[in-house]
């Protein structure tokens, strides 16, 4: 199997197993407990949260962690807005994951919030400018993600901070795709919040961290025990810190090699299928995306039925967020660039991660040259009825 799916998910390192695995056994105590196990397991939690911390350019704590990505989006979300009142105003875009515009769409119910989407371009860009015509006075919060999670177009977002910074409005970056590809010192970003998700990274699902610099007051959304210094209540979850901080730091050791390495992978591999299927449209920015991020819509196809072909040739991937996989409506992000319903439901979205091959892209791309014509009723089965031999390993 080629799997090009690595936005959905990546699988567990070998060395973030192996760091987790004294807390999954022998040192598997509540770091709220006062004996020796407990001891071991805050000194761990202690020690995870530092090296977080360390590489995202924060301090030690103003690091949060959570369940996943979509917990610390909500808590971003709601947390700041609510404790911060400056305003009953939000900033956002269209194309953000729907645990931003959930939590928007829940401030504007509950709260009485006033949510302005601020439109983007064809390739999914915010412009600067715009941006800063959209601040207000009453601007509570602005949240824009850092690289979208469906076409892969990257966000100036440091250009972006130096805006909301001269507006006085705090900016939340959604930043669970860039992480491990882009640099996230939230310092030198001038950003004021972050989320990561440790699954996108080869740490286990279930952990994800929230940074919130310290100068802004957070609402818990979970209330209790008053763990993560009363921002997050709940027993934490040691194991999946350790594996959240050994993956981030195995990640950020190669990210420059790797991202220079696949983006010209990438590259070629957009090149063959836009000669190979000269009516397929690249969605997002053809320059300012993703290194691992290669999305296509399809005309006269279904993605859906793109999809099934090619995982029958042996290469997986996904059409867009896999958090709305299944749903029949087309992507609101494809919608918000501006490609026609119809289109829109051809998209095919293929993600790499740093042991992708070259090999296996070549195998890949002459597999969705014959799925789409397939699709399109122009061929029959696969070449030999046979999948093609793997060639790397999943992407970590």
């Amino acid at each position: 199997m080629i799997y090009l799916d690595s936005a959905a998910t990546t699988a567990i390192r070998r060395e973030v197993l192996e760091a987790m695995w004294p807390y999954l056994t022998g040192d598997f105590g509540n770091p709220s407990s006062t004996h020796s196990l407990g001891e071991r397991a805050s000194a761990a939690l202690g020690e995870a949260r530092a090296t977080v911390a360390r590489l995202l350019g924060a301090r030690v704590n103003e690091v949060i962690f959570t369940a996943g990505g979509t917990e610390a989006d909500n808590l971003a979300l709601k947390g700041i807005a609510l404790a911060n009142p400056r305003g009953r105003h939000l900033v956002t875009t269209p194309i953000e994951h729907e645990a931003v515009l959930e939590s928007c769409d829940y401030l504007r119910r509950h709260h009485g919030f006033e949510v302005t989407l601020l439109p983007v371009d064809g390739t999914g860009l915010v412009d600067p400018e715009r941006f800063a015509a959209a601040l207000r006075p009453d601007t509570t919060l602005a949240s824009i993600m850092f690289a979208n999670n469906e076409i892969g177009t990257v966000q100036p977002v440091a250009e972006l901070a130096a805006v909301a910074a001269r507006a006085g409005v705090p900016l939340h970056s959604d930043a669970v795709q860039a992480a491990g590809w882009l640099d996230l010192d939230i310092r030198q970003l001038g950003l004021d919040a972050l989320t990561i998700s440790g699954h996108k990274l080869g740490a286990p699902k279930g952990i994800g961290a929230l940074v919130v610099r310290g100068r802004l007051s957070l609402e818990p959304v979970l209330h209790g025990g008053g763990q993560e210094r009363g921002a997050r209540s709940g027993t934490e979850n040691v194991v999946g810190a350790v594996g959240l901080a050994t993956a981030l730091t195995l990640a950020e050791q190669t990210r420059v090699d790797d991202a220079h390495r696949v983006r010209a992978l990438r590259d070629e591999f957009i090149t063959t299928v836009k000669s190979t299927v000269p009516d397929a449209l690249l969605t997002g920015h053809e320059t300012s995306r993703l290194p691992g991020h290669a999305s296509f819509c399809f005309a006269r196809t279904s993605g859906e039925a793109v999809l099934l072909e090619l995982e029958r040739r042996g290469v997986v991937c996904s059409s867009g967020s896999a958090c709305a996989a299944g749903s029949d409506e087309p992507s609101h992000v494809l919608l918000a660039v501006g490609i026609d319903p119809g289109l829109a439901q051809t998209a095919v979205r293929f993600t790499f991660g740093a042991g992708t091959t070259a090999g296996d892209l070549q195998l890949a791309a002459a597999a969705v040259h014959e799925a789409v014509l397939a699709v399109r009723g122009l061929t029959p089965e696969p070449s030999g009825g046979a999948r093609p031999p793997r060639t790397g390993v999943p992407a970590t």
